[in-house]
């Protein structure tokens, strides 16, 4: 049996009452990374998920951010981030979201993002177009780089790396009404999809990250690929290039 649209709602829910219940709370921190975090609340977060799926969808196959690859039969691909905005959370900031997608044969076929504190569900099934809490979004019509507002984020590694993204920060604040740096990629392909954002760029992330955001910004009609512009945005060394359609080819030529 597959899922469907409801049950990536019911499960992103589930997940986000959790997050909800435990934000105002002590958190214990344990360290991934010199700056990458990881809360008793990841934990929770995803073993809610994983229990409710392999109840509901046995054999499934599962890659979650804490708990790595879930080998199973199915034909389908669960991406599981049970709490996008850690750092966020972990300092009581009130920006940070669950994330839920599923795929067939490498295709993305549902996805929902889930803002518990805000109550905001974005949901989007291949074909069937993208919602907020049942609301139809839509990419916004902006057509000129000097009237739009971006966002981006940076690498847990960006004092060692080459992608560390400052370059493409700096020269596309100039270029922009501003770019903004929220600290949730998932979110962030979500307000491209509501017209929140014109665009969204990010250069080092992780399948979970984007796999739910980026359908449903395709499904706004944002146009939606890897940062060199090729279209699977998925796979590694994962990036991506979300954008309302007057401008992404801008966007991309400066990228690249």
């Amino acid at each position: 049996m597959k899922p469907t649209l409801s049950d990536i709602e019911r499960l992103a829910r589930g997940a986000g009452s959790i997050l909800r219940d435990g934000y105002n709370t002590e958190h214990q921190i344990s360290y991934k990374g010199v700056i990458d975090l990881v809360t008793e609340t990841d934990h929770a977060s995803e073993l809610f998920l994983i229990k409710e799926i392999q109840t509901h969808f046995p054999d499934s196959h599962i890659l979650a951010e804490e708990s790595g690859e879930i080998k199973g039969g199915s034909e389908g691909l669960w991406y599981i981030d049970p709490l996008d905005g850690t750092v966020n959370y972990s300092h009581h900031i009130p920006v940070f979201c669950v994330s839920i997608a599923y795929a067939v044969d490498g295709i993305v076929k549902l996805g929902g993002v889930y803002d518990p504190l805000r109550d905001e569900m974005f949901l989007a099934e291949r074909g069937q177009g993208a919602f907020l809490n049942s609301n139809s979004i839509h990419a916004s019509v902006t057509t000129e780089l000097q009237k739009s507002l971006l966002v981006t984020g940076f690498p847990y590694d960006t004092w060692d790396t080459e992608k560390d993204n400052f370059r493409n920060f700096e020269k596309l604040a100039k270029m922009t009404q501003g770019v903004r740096r929220l600290g949730s990629a998932a979110l962030d392909g979500c307000y491209v999809a509501a017209g929140r954002f014109d665009g969204f760029w990010e250069l080092t992330l992780k399948p979970w990250d984007i796999a739910a955001a980026g359908l449903i910004a395709e499904e706004g009609g944002a146009r939606v690929t890897a940062t060199n512009g090729k279209p699977d945005y998925i796979s590694a060394p994962q990036s991506i290039l979300a954008a309302a359609p007057g401008i992404y080819e801008k966007l991309l030529e400066q990228l690249k």
